[in-house]
Parts: C-alpha cells; sequence; structure tokens
C-alpha cells in the first residue's frame, strides 16, 4: 500500500504535465495567447525568432533555453533536492512538446481558445500542485528571487515575473489577443482551486436546539457522520445552550434538515462552506 501511495503522485504529474503541454502546444501557441510564465515566453520566443531569423525555435528548445539558467539559479539557491520534481515534470513537458506533432485544434476562435485552454492547464498545473510539483519557470524562479528579497513575497514577485511575460505578449500579439489571455488565466485559476479542492470540501452544519440528544443520535445512526457538541451561551437570556457541530457532505444535508425537522421544529439551523476536510469519512489520510 505504502509502494502505491509513492507511485500515485508520479503518474499525477505525468497526466499534469502531459494537459499543459497540449495546451502550450495545440491551444495556446496557434492562438498567440501568452498567459504569463516560461510556457508564455517561448510562445513569444518562437514568434520573434521566425520573424527576425526567418527560422522558428521550437517550443521545446525554448523551453530548454529559458528554464536552464532558471534551474542553476535554484540549485544554488534551494538546492537539488528541493527542485527535482519540477525538473522531472519539465523533462517531461519537453520531451511531449518535442514529440507532439504540429496540429491546429481550433482555428480562428479565440473565444474557445481561451476557455478550453484555462481549463486544461487548469487541470493539469492542479494536478501538478496536488503532486507537490511544479513545471519550473516563473514559479521556481520567484522563489529563488525571493531568497534575495525577502522583503517581498513569492506571490508578489511571481505576479511581477508573470505581468512582464504578457506585457511582452501583448507588444507582440496585440491587445485583443491579450486581453482573451487575460480570460484563460481567469478561468485557469478557477480551475486550479477546484481541483486542489477536489474531493476534499464538505459542509459544516451547526445546530442550536433543545433536542440535542435524540438529533445527535439520528445523525450518528443514519448517516453515520460524526458529531461534536460545542457548549454555547445565549447572550440575550444568558443561557447555556449546547452547540452540534456536524462535518457532512452536500448530499448529507437534506436528511439532517429532515431530522432536525422531525426534532424540533423551531432549531436555528446553520450551514457553512469547509474548503477542506481531512480525516475519516472524508480524506482518509493526511498528504
Amino acid at each position: 500500500m505504502k509502494k502505491r501511495n509513492r507511485v500515485v503522485p508520479y503518474v499525477i504529474m505525468v497526466f499534469g504535465a502531459a494537459l499543459t503541454a497540449f495546451a502550450t502546444k495545440y491551444l495556446y501557441d496557434p492562438a498567440g495567447l501568452v498567459t504569463g510564465g516560461v510556457s508564455g515566453l517561448s510562445i513569444v520566443l518562437r514568434h520573434i525568432s521566425g520573424e527576425a531569423f526567418g527560422f522558428e525555435i521550437p517550443l521545446w528548445l525554448g523551453s530548454i533555453i529559458l528554464n536552464v539558467p532558471i534551474f542553476l539559479l535554484a540549485f544554488f539557491t534551494d538546492g537539488i533536492r528541493n527542485v527535482l520534481r519540477s525538473i522531472l515534470v519539465w523533462g517531461i513537458m519537453t520531451v511531449m512538446l518535442f514529440v507532439m506533432p504540429e496540429k491546429e485544434i481550433i482555428p480562428d476562435n479565440l473565444l474557445l481558445t481561451a476557455i478550453f485552454g484555462g481549463v486544461c492547464y487548469g487541470v493539469g498545473t492542479g494536478m501538478l500542485l496536488t503532486a507537490r510539483s511544479t513545471s519550473g519557470g516563473t514559479d521556481l524562479l520567484a522563489s529563488s528571487i525571493h531568497h534575495f528579497l525577502r522583503h517581498v513575497s513569492i506571490g508578489r514577485i511571481l505576479q511581477v515575473l508573470d505581468g512582464l511575460v504578457v506585457i511582452t505578449g501583448t507588444l507582440v500579439f496585440g491587445i485583443e489577443r491579450t486581453l482573451y489571455a487575460v480570460l484563460s488565466v481567469y478561468i485557469m485559476g478557477k480551475v486550479i482551486d477546484y481541483v486542489l479542492g477536489s474531493g476534499r470540501s464538505a459542509k459544516m452544519a451547526l445546530i442550536i436546539s433543545t433536542r440535542v440528544e435524540e438529533i445527535s443520535r439520528e445523525i450518528l445512526k443514519n448517516l453515520d457522520r460524526g458529531v461534536t457538541v460545542l457548549e454555547g451561551t445565549g447572550m440575550y437570556t444568558g443561557s447555556r445552550r449546547p452547540v452540534i457541530m456536524c462535518i457532512c457532505s452536500r448530499k448529507d444535508l437534506v436528511e439532517i434538515k429532515e431530522i432536525v425537522l422531525e426534532y424540533d421544529p423551531r432549531a436555528f439551523f446553520v450551514v457553512n462552506d469547509v474548503n477542506e476536510a481531512i480525516g475519516e469519512g472524508f480524506l482518509q489520510e493526511w498528504e
């Protein structure tokens, strides 16, 4: 079982790298959408080299030219152990960019390209982050720069780096494609959040009632969900009131409401979103 758990992250990394490579080569590059990062800079480099020298630098070669200095800097600042997974992902992406045949998936439709590209790249990046890895590039460069600029957060450095790449894309491909690229970045961020929260999100039900024992027993028996009773105090009356807390899935809420309604129609019922739930009944192990 432990051996399987060690293999799974690498399988996820392969699929994540494949999706990001697919989005870069078949969606962003043909449409001239520069969404930031080394992938976006490779697209710019390919276009500029074609116009200036009559020879287009392939995406895989551009990735090598741009990433090698970044990894050398990362070795110096972070050490080789901290960047091994990123090197592996970068290697997989570079190979895939090399072997993938030239093809245009969605011709002459920038909106569809931006949406579909954001979904594909977002799922791929989310999978890589789930496996505790990145594709290197500006993520790794931001971490390295942070070693020299400790007063600036990695997130802020990354925003500046990706912003410079997008500005470069604007100068090369024009404002219209940049606006579509910004739309794609927004979709990408939403998809990444969804992938990272998939399987972890839940609902938290808080129930204030005079029938705590009956409601708790029914939830435990019918739903097989854990129940915790907290001590609360009503500030208006000054009386002590037990509060039932139950972390559950979305589909459990309907039955919990029916249980509460059956035993205490006057109960106070609150539902909150839980971004991540780890433990028995949800994710069985801490990652």
